[in-house]
């Protein structure tokens, strides 16, 4: 059976590698709220639009961990490192292909989601140059994804934290300036983004080029196999994004105010969410492992056993944002009208963090499984009965956030009541090198 020291040697590291995107989104937030609600409302447009890079293609990370971690269970982490290359190659095509078409396509959606005008703009302005980083940002993910498949968190902690430092002092600096310097604005986030991007996916590279025995050439079966993987995990990140695409155009017809605040609450979400998610890492890379090995019953105890730790983890987590509720909104703004519209979705974030607890710690069992078809379409399901109803329910009739969080909250009772018939009814637990 895995320890619990087994689950906190590679959750104990993951939690920081997972919290640096969005504790940097955090800073970023804080920063950029001191200039103003609209280039806030801005930043909320841009960065729910750059979230796609990461939501859209975390396969590279997750779909390479599946891959890799049965191949390490197997006795064969020569094989897993070698996942990883042909990952990396795949993370520099589509980067560039994400550069080329994000240039075209940044303005219409944009000005789409933000309804025009200076909102749209600062989107805009700051997308422009946060895309010049995306190939560099999908090397990571890549890179995060083969090391956990061989249960190597400690480099991955040390790599993104020295890529997000670098991000959250070039912020302050870019944007509001230092002695003559009189900063950038909005923009200044981006290229902070930018520089910390350099950073991370230059120290992945060079562990993999260290690391990597074989031939670097790229081996077109290797990657037609890590792109069917990835298929339903790109179909279930679409439900994901469609749904926070909605809620973000939803909100911005309320207001600059109700903008911004939904998204001091949504990056706080965000946070919790990966944070929450150092648990799944953990029983993903192990149960992979496990089902390499062929021990279908240790994968089985494992999940019993995360699924625990993910629900005392979300009841903690839930208590300490209820007794934050006055304190830690003015971290991210003085503005009184976007201060005044927080408490609205502050009390569903809080309340959902049980409910979210388990349901990603479940998802980290059957991403180790290999069982991405079930989440893909339960994902699907969940977004089209629960979330996207009701935040577009909340535009006709005059809901504001209440309606969109309410759209969020139905969204994770059904993912939670779905993940946990399947991973109690153990069809998941499939023993074999190969993940589906």
């Amino acid at each position: 059976m895995s320890s619990a020291r087994e689950i906190v040697r590679l959750a104990g590291p993951a939690l920081p590698v997972l919290a640096a995107e969005p504790l940097y989104l955090l800073v970023d937030t804080a920063v950029v709220g001191r200039l103003g609600a609209v280039p806030l409302a801005g930043l909320a447009v841009a960065a729910v639009l750059f979230a796609q890079v990461t939501s859209q293609l975390n396969f590279l990370s997750y779909g390479t961990t599946a891959r890799t971690a049965r191949m390490y269970g197997s006795g064969r982490r020569a094989d897993a490192v070698a996942e990883g290359v042909q990952a990396t190659w795949l993370a520099l095509a589509v980067g560039a292909c994400l550069v080329v078409v994000g240039q075209l396509v940044v303005r219409p959606v944009a000005e789409a989601l933000g309804n025009g005008g200076a909102i749209a703009e600062g989107a805009v302005s700051w997308l422009r140059v946060a895309l010049i980083g995306a190939p560099l940002l999908l090397v990571t993910l890549a890179g995060n994804g083969w090391m956990r498949g061989v249960q190597d968190t400690a480099r991955p902690l040390r790599y993104v934290l020295a890529g997000n430092a670098v991000s959250a002092v070039a912020c302050v600096v870019l944007v509001h300036g230092i002695g003559a310097f009189p900063g950038l604005g909005l923009v200044g986030s981006a290229w902070a983004n930018v520089l910390g991007q350099c950073v991370g996916a230059g120290l992945f590279l060079g562990a993999l080029v260290r690391e990597s025995r074989g031939s670097w050439r790229p081996r077109p079966a290797a990657l037609r196999a890590q792109l069917t993987m990835g298929r339903d995990l790109v179909a279930r990140s679409l439900a994901f994004q469609a749904c926070f695409l909605s809620a973000a155009a939803v909100a911005t017809r309320f207001g600059a105010p109700v903008a911004a605040a939904h998204q001091i609450v949504l990056q706080l979400w965000s946070f919790m969410a990966l944070v929450l998610d150092a648990i799944a890492i953990a029983a993903q890379s192990l149960v992979g492992a496990a089902l390499g090995a062929g021990d279908a019953g240790r994968a089985r105890a494992l999940a019993a056993r995360v699924t625990r730790y993910g629900l005392v983890l979300g009841v903690g987590f839930g208590v300490l944002f209820a007794a934050l509720s006055g304190v830690l909104p003015p971290v991210f703004t003085p503005d009184a009208a976007v201060l005044a519209a927080v408490p609205i979705a502050w009390w569903f974030f809080a309340a959902l963090q049980p409910v979210a607890g388990v349901v990603f710690a479940i998802d980290g069992v059957l991403l180790g499984a290999g069982d991405a078809a079930f989440l893909r379409t339960w994902t699907l399901l969940a977004a089209v009965v629960g979330f996207l109803p009701l935040i577009w329910a909340s535009l006709a009739f005059g809901w504001g956030l209440a309606g969109i969080w309410s759209g969020l909250a139905a969204f994770m009772l059904v993912r939670l009541v779905a993940v946990l018939l399947r991973v109690r009814g153990g069809r998941w637990a499939v023993t074999g090198v190969t993940p589906t």
